[in-house]
């Protein structure tokens, strides 16, 4: 079937959509106040970048997918991006989920890792406390069109004191511009868990493709002594805008590192936060990306510390090319009574033509004394005495610009989890620098 979603959204379309799926009543009653919220809310307005300027309606229809029961089932183009060590897949086809599987072991230790639609109905009582729990509904339009709109997805949930050794992939992907493309990611690490989640969005449209959108939200929560590492690569097309919220709540001596890899070609706001709640809390956050071409990307990174002795770090790096345009924010925020809490940041932009915008901004908002916080930030272009130098081992000048890019952008491509998605990772820096 298909139900159309073009703007303006009403309620009784987000009514007879979560029908369709067969969602709970109150699943179906949340969608709809979310359709009636967003009438009223504006788009998210980030740091010097106004991205109502944007084609944000493009909502496009929600298509339901065929399942497949294993990946030689998938489509070729699919079957290519799927890394060889996926025991553990789901993969995402345009609007809805195709296809999961998940060992015997993990599920005999009651991990679930299945499509976000099924979970609602067969686990609502994990689903229903936590989804939309550490993000509002109505913060925003972008927040409320997502709650009423969203479809596929994942969800993870990790019982206590269970450790994933191997990581939990998802694929999420489109190759048609007029489906709805809004998937939902909602991950619970129980006390004292620990997992690994890796995902790849990627779009292919194909030359002369109508413009769209791909929103998505994250949530993850971080139980007492959990820990959760949370990678993700965005390849989309140029004609495509992606705009993804991430959000993790973290509790006593829980641990969340992201890893963020944003190399789309068509404009991005990408908006990670962590929610230090709990005391001994900590937060890792690891953000690359390469604009080229007349892209906009709003690139925003937090860590909002309530617990005692909290920690957080977080590293943006960033590759500007031709007339891309970068508007990066470090925010970190310690709240009244998280004393003995540490924050540090760093944002730096390398500027590859005199055409292209990097605007680095680290911002500091202390509410507490006895705390400890720093930032880094720096906009430039390549260093000519690092290109001499290599120049006269012998290396090429493009060479030596090609090398020095990279060591630029090692200390994050170095933290992604898995071998063939950093190979991945490479091939598509190679892609997006014109090497």
């Amino acid at each position: 079937m298909s139900t159309q979603t073009n703007s303006p959204v009403n309620q009784s379309l987000a009514e007879a959509l979560s029908r369709s799926k067969q969602e709970p009543a109150w699943l179906t009653a949340f969608r709809t106040e979310a359709v009636e919220a967003a009438q009223t809310l504006e788009w998210p307005k980030p740091e010097k970048m106004n991205i109502a300027r944007w084609n944000l309606d493009l909502f496009g229809q929600y298509k339901a997918s065929d399942k497949v029961a294993e990946i030689a089932a998938l489509p070729e183009a699919i079957r290519e991006l799927v890394a060889e060590s996926s025991a553990n897949l789901l993969v995402q086809h345009n609007s809805g989920v195709v296809l999961t599987q998940l060992s015997e072991e993990l599920r005999s230790k009651g991990v679930i890792f299945t499509d976000l639609e099924t979970a609602v109905r067969e686990h609502e009582e994990l689903v229903k406390p936590h989804l939309f729990n550490t993000i509002n509904k109505n913060e925003n339009k972008l927040t409320a069109l997502h709650a009423a709109l969203w479809s596929g997805g994942v969800f993870v949930y990790v019982p206590k004191n269970v450790e994933v050794e191997l990581p939990l992939q998802a694929l999420l992907y489109s190759d048609d511009a007029e489906a709805t493309f809004a998937p939902h990611i909602l991950i619970v690490a129980d006390n004292h868990s620990r997992v690994t989640y890796v995902d790849h969005v990627i779009t292919n449209f194909g030359e002369g493709a109508a413009a769209s959108i791909h929103q998505s939200i994250v949530e993850v929560v971080v139980k007492p002594g959990a820990q959760v590492q949370f990678a993700t690569i965005h390849q989309l097309g140029e004609t495509v805008s992606d705009l993804t919220l991430r959000r993790a709540v973290i509790e006593n001596d829980g641990r969340i590192e992201w890893i963020v890899g944003d190399l789309q070609d068509g404009n991005i706001l990408s908006d990670t936060l962590s929610l230090l709640k709990g005391n001994g809390s900590t937060s890792d956050a690891k953000v690359i990306s390469i604009g080229s071409g007349s892209q906009k990307m709003s690139l925003t990174t937090q860590a909002v510390h309530f617990g005692k002795s909290s920690d957080s770090n977080m590293v943006t790096r960033a590759v500007m090319k031709e007339q891309g345009t970068a508007i990066i924010n470090g925010i970190t925020k310690i709240e009244k009574g998280a004393t003995k809490a540490n924050g540090v940041q760093t944002e730096k932009v390398l500027m590859l033509s005199p055409q292209a915008r990097g605007d680095a901004n680290p911002i500091l908002l202390i509410d507490e004394d006895d705390v400890t916080a720093g930032h880094a930030a720096s906009v430039g272009q390549v260093n000519p005495e690092q290109i001499y130098y290599l120049m006269s081992r012998g290396i090429s000048r493009q060479e030596a610009e090609r090398l020095i890019i990279h060591g630029f952008l090692t200390p994050v491509v170095s933290e992604i989890p898995i071998e063939a998605v950093r190979g991945r990772l490479h091939k598509l820096l190679e892609r997006k620098l014109g090497s």
